[in-house]
């Protein structure tokens, strides 16, 4: 069974995916907030099950429903070097080629400097640009 937490009532569909962005300050006196806020920031998620139970939502004109879901791993842009161990510190690239095809792996919406990741998947060298000798893989 996957971790259960809750999505808007549009949104729950099993293998819909969404980034956990984290706690919003209006849900801070909600009765439901541990169990819409127990996942974790930049963490992609997909949807594996639906539950019956149906909820009221301040912030929502519809109701929220109670899923099933699984953290999945995403894709990024590492240096090759990195590539070759099992963990990385992830560490953002700096490009402003916001045009490239592959500047959403390099600049994930998902990671923040710093934090620690396992290398899920190595899937391919990236062509860069600029030059840089990346490799895409999958991270968790």
């Amino acid at each position: 069974m996957g971790l259960v937490t809750i999505v808007g009532e549009t949104q729950a569909r099993v293998g819909n995916r969404f980034y956990f962005i984290g706690p919003i300050p209006e849900c801070k006196e909600c009765k439901l907030r541990n169990v819409c806020f127990n996942m974790e920031i930049g963490g992609l998620y997909e949807i594996v099950g639906l539950r019956d139970t149906m909820h009221d939502c301040a912030l929502r004109e519809s109701k929220v429903r109670v899923v099933e879901v699984e953290k999945k791993p995403f894709r990024a842009a590492i240096p090759k070097k990195q590539a070759m161990g099992s963990s990385v510190v992830f560490e953002s690239r700096k490009c402003d080629n916001i045009g490239c095809e592959n500047w959403q792996f390099c600049c994930p919406s998902n990671a923040r400097n710093g934090d620690r990741f396992s290398i899920a998947d190595d899937l391919s060298d990236i062509k860069c640009p600029i030059g840089e000798q990346l490799r895409l893989v999958k991270l968790e």
